[in-house]
């Protein structure tokens, strides 16, 4: 896989952990930081997760997860984008 392009796999545990904190803490809205950027290439350039920031709020350096459409966002290239798993064509 490449270092900049996630995996499937990656993308789930990242929601997988960050849906782990939401029951944990029992918030509404949190900002905890990267466990993954040493894990993971493509995270590395986030400090932070924020799990339910709405992304007119959100930190433009931060990874922003979703709950309700259960994805992932970061910002680029002026805009929110939604981060899209690797793929391979055979």
């Amino acid at each position: 896989m490449g270092e900049f392009v996630p995996a499937k796999e990656e993308i789930d545990e990242v929601i997988k952990w960050c849906e782990k904190r939401r029951e944990e803490t029992k918030r509404v809205s949190l900002m905890e930081p990267n466990p993954f950027r040493e894990r993971f290439g493509w995270t590395f350039r986030f400090p932070f997760i924020e799990i339910n920031m709405p992304l007119e709020r959100a930190n433009k350096h931060n990874l922003v997860y979703d709950p309700t459409t259960k994805t992932l966002w970061q910002f680029l290239n002026g805009d929110w984008r939604k981060i899209e798993p690797d793929f391979t064509i055979e």
